[in-house]
């Protein structure tokens, strides 16, 4: 694990805030002045390919990054755009019961749930 891919997983593992790129570069930056954006997206990939962070696409034009790799659902705020882990146990027998329907093997699911946070009500 090379010095960057080590301060960029350490950046998005120390935040809840399903930060972008470019919010993860000027992290690092800090830290390794003269690292690159292309240095960044480069280490992303390879971090979510070794299954140490998610990307997180909702259908936008940029993608978040997720520092928990394990499986769980998050919520979008449909109005400022905040992605919020939610800690609830995953619906396991789901798997179970689309395999069932369609006769083949679910590996997993992803869940998002969208609305508006309590800033945005507020």
């Amino acid at each position: 694990m090379t010095k960057q891919r080590q301060m960029i997983l350490e950046v998005l593992q120390n935040t809840k805030a399903h930060p972008t790129a470019d919010w993860i570069y000027e992290q690092v930056r800090q830290a390794v002045p003269r690292i690159s954006l292309g240095t960044v997206y480069r280490n992303l990939r390879v971090l979510k390919e070794m299954g140490d962070i998610q990307e997180l696409n909702y259908g936008s034009t940029y993608s978040r990054f997720d520092g928990n790799p394990a499986p769980h659902y998050h919520f979008v705020c449909q109005d400022c755009g905040k992605v919020m882990d939610i800690d609830l146990p995953l619906l396991t027998d789901y798997d179970e019961q689309v395999a069932g329907t369609v006769g083949g093997q679910v590996d997993f699911h992803r869940m998002e749930f969208y609305g508006n946070c309590s800033d945005c009500l507020t």
